[in-house]
């Protein structure tokens, strides 16, 4: 089906305002995963035309464990915009939950692309060596659906529920340590904490099984959708949540440290 572009419009307004809004299956029950594609298509356009720039994207539902607790059946993945992008300052930053609807965080591996990753490969040594750098993120997930209830096409309509992205220091990818790094990243630990407790664990394979084939999953689907650009050389891709995506409000404190990558932990402050 061809979506109505006032689902896409009614979307967007719900982002801005941080308000619930009807899930588009909930309208239409022949929604479905083209639909909701279209629908992430015409806010690109929408988000374009007022002036914000696409600089990478999300891939979300990558960890298999979460599955069930939303009703996700795929991996998803969206745009991440020049207003959605906040590079950590020695990695420590803060940010405003102003705005946001229903807000999670979520400790991931963010890459940035020196080449396009090629479509269809499965080696995780050669895709990393189309990766310049890699460093800890945190995502900032939403959801304009009331009590995070969707069925699964609704949360590609919904923007992949991308709000921010924090990236930490990064740490450069040398095309000579990609075998040993495969390995590092796969197995590398997660401890996620709230004001200096820890509250989740994670580990690298968490994200289809290795993060750097969470970035082959995302090269394959765009290239199968003509409605948007293939991946390209200078993108930051966050390849999801290593962890449960817990609640989260202002004047906390979250720490993710990650252990087996020669990556810093990476602080963020919530405010109102």
């Amino acid at each position: 089906m061809k979506p109505d572009p006032t689902i896409a419009r009614e979307m967007l307004a719900a982002y801005d305002s941080g308000a619930l809004t009807r899930a588009p299956s909930e309208q239409n029950a022949a929604f479905d995963w083209d639909a909701a594609y279209q629908v992430a298509a015409q806010m690109v356009e929408l988000r374009t035309a007022r002036g914000e720039s696409r600089v990478g994207r999300k891939i979300g539902f990558t960890n298999r464990n979460i599955w069930a607790e939303y009703g996700a059946t795929s991996p998803i993945w969206a745009h991440i915009y020049d207003t959605t992008l906040i590079h950590a300052q020695h990695n420590h930053a803060t940010v405003s939950l102003r705005g946001s609807a229903s807000p999670r965080i979520e400790p991931e591996i963010a890459f940035k692309l020196r080449s396009p990753v090629p479509v269809g490969c499965k080696d995780v040594a050669t895709i990393l060596r189309s990766v310049e750098w890699f460093a800890p993120s945190f995502e900032i997930v939403v959801c304009h659906f009331a009590n995070w209830k969707f069925k699964s096409a609704d949360s590609a309509a919904d923007q992949s529920f991308h709000w921010r992205l924090i990236v930490g220091e990064p740490c450069t990818i040398k095309p000579d340590d990609v075998v040993e790094l495969a390995k590092q990243i796969r197995d590398c630990k997660v401890a996620l904490s709230r004001n200096g407790e820890i509250r989740e664990r994670g580990v690298g394979s968490n994200a289809l099984d290795h993060p750097a084939l969470a970035l082959a999953f995302l090269a394959e689907i765009v290239a199968s959708q003509p409605s948007f650009a293939g991946l390209a050389a200078g993108e930051i891709i966050t390849t999801g949540t290593l962890t449960a995506a817990l609640p989260i409000a202002p004047g906390e404190t979250w720490t993710s440290e990650i252990s087996g990558l020669p990556i810093g932990p990476l602080t963020l402050t919530l405010v109102d």
